[in-house]
């Protein structure tokens, strides 16, 4: 086993420890994650290795924070979505539109 299979509750154990997840809300953590993902854009834009890994460490972490708060596990909530589109049929074009396939 590596390092990442416990990070989840390690994050989640730090969220506890600064009352994070009892004192918090997910509306709260989602105006976080909307800060944390327009970091990511800055990030992205600037070509910026370094940035765009600590910025999408810091999404993850605000989305574990909402996923704590709701008690609901973010793995599951990962799975959901891949159930949700691993059937799906398409590509995205050129101009980066994804086209279903009919």
């Amino acid at each position: 086993m590596n390092g990442y299979n416990f990070i989840e509750m390690d994050v989640i154990r730090w969220g506890e420890a600064r009352g994070i997840i009892k004192n918090s809300t997910s509306a709260a953590q989602v105006k976080k994650t909307q800060e944390e993902v327009q970091e990511l854009v800055n990030a992205i834009n600037a070509k910026d290795k370094y940035a765009i890994i600590d910025a999408l460490g810091d999404v993850m972490v605000t989305l574990t924070m909402i996923a704590a708060i709701e008690d609901v596990p973010l793995v599951a909530c990962y799975q959901a979505a891949y159930d949700e589109i691993k059937n799906r049929k398409g590509y995205l074009d050129a101009n980066g539109l994804w086209i279903k396939e009919s």
